[in-house]
């Protein structure tokens, strides 16, 4: 994006959901250097798999997320934020604005 104006809100945008994201992943257990962690000693229930499965899944999802966002603010950094890695073309501000991390056009995700 060539707007520094603009960058300063995206990098905002950014940063804002990546303390989101790493305050979600320490409240299910799963911050930085952590993995969930489950009481050894505690019956090993259907319902218990069944949520400690939900729970890896969400903070995977999250994770993943993460990484995005931290690829996003990378790129800001190295001045190629907002350009589509598909085709080369500028990702539509009303597309930045709605998902900050996004990678491709509006185009080339529909393709993904």
């Amino acid at each position: 994006m060539s707007n520094d104006a603009s960058t300063v809100d995206f990098r905002s945008l950014l940063q804002a959901e990546r303390s989101e994201l790493i305050e979600r992943l320490a409240e299910l257990g799963s911050g930085e250097g952590h993995d969930l962690t489950y009481d050894p000693n505690f019956a090993d229930t259907s319902q218990v798999t069944a949520e400690r499965g939900e729970a890896e899944a969400l903070a995977a999802s999250l994770k993943e997320t993460l990484a995005e966002v931290e690829r996003a603010l990378d790129k800001l950094t190295k001045g190629s934020y907002g350009i589509c890695e598909d085709c080369g073309a500028p990702i539509a501000e009303a597309r930045l604005e709605a998902k900050p991390a996004a990678r491709y056009c509006i185009a080339c995700a529909a393709k993904h």
